[in-house]
């Protein structure tokens, strides 16, 4: 669902990493917690690093900071019960989008977990995925009185999108089809405001982070009907062939924390 950074960026945000270390984000698991299920090699499982991974600030509900201040969501505790079935620990730096890929690029950080759609172009450009751990639409949302129903409608105006995202790309790709414009800005509130302040008639993005953004933050938003695609499912990604055995073991633990059920208590607690 992101964008690729140029080499100067990625450069510039691996060094703003280097330099500050973890965030007030970050967090830990026990790197030696004694799961028995996993399948991790014993070295891995059983050394005392400490993996660096990165994600974004703000793309509810897979990572935001909550009501108290604490940094929660869908992949923060898919993450931990990963590290904890397979006992391994690491470092959460929430950095943003821009700032996680760049560090993982450029070999500051291992890996990144943040709603990252698993696409082909990715691939092609050095991304190594895991197995999808969740499958998500794209659609859109209009302003609350709105009355766009069907795509003809969006004929002649502007939608907002967030630069760099399957939503984004969904746009694109739709645009010339139906007659309309795109601006693109570099997070999801700014889109969302420049909608309800009637700039753009729309915005696309990942349907279940449209929707929890609506119902947690109140905006004056609606998602209408007929406007979803297939969707594409998120993985946890790794960018150096040398952090297999991490992808190894997310693996391994997703399949187990999947088996045990607590992959779905996961979901049940942020989507309902």
């Amino acid at each position: 669902m992101k964008k690729y950074l140029a080499w100067a960026a990625a450069l510039l945000m691996a060094a703003s990493l280097a330099g500050c270390g973890s965030t007030a984000t970050s967090s830990s698991a026990a790197s030696k917690a004694e799961s028995g299920t996993g399948t991790a090699s014993s070295a891995a499982a059983k050394s005392d690093k400490v993996w660096i991974i990165t994600t974004d600030t703000a793309f509810m509900p897979f990572e935001y900071t909550d009501e108290s201040g604490k940094f929660v969501g869908i992949d923060v505790d898919i993450l931990e019960a990963v590290a904890k079935d397979q006992g391994f620990a690491y470092d959460l730096q929430s950095i943003g989008w821009d700032g996680a890929v760049a560090a993982v690029q450029s070999g500051q950080a291992d890996a990144i977990i943040a709603g990252a759609s698993i696409k082909q172009e990715r691939i092609d450009s050095g991304w190594v995925f895991s197995e999808g751990y969740y499958n998500a639409t794209q659609t859109i949302a209009v302003a609350a009185d709105s009355n766009i129903a069907k795509w003809e409608d969006l004929s002649g105006k502007n939608v907002a999108v967030k630069n760099g995202t399957i939503g984004c790309d969904y746009a694109e790709s739709m645009k010339d089809k139906y007659g309309f414009t795109v601006t693109k800005f570099e997070d999801s509130p700014t889109m969302y405001q420049d909608v309800i302040a009637g700039n753009s008639v729309a915005c696309f993005d990942d349907t279940p982070v449209m929707a929890a953004n609506i119902k947690q933050h109140g905006l004056a938003l609606k998602i209408p009907d007929g406007f979803e695609n297939e969707g594409a499912p998120y993985g946890f990604a790794i960018m150096n062939k040398d952090n297999q055995v991490l992808l190894d073991m997310f693996n391994a633990g997703l399949a187990n924390i999947k088996a045990n059920g607590t992959y779905d208590k996961i979901l049940e607690k942020y989507l309902g």
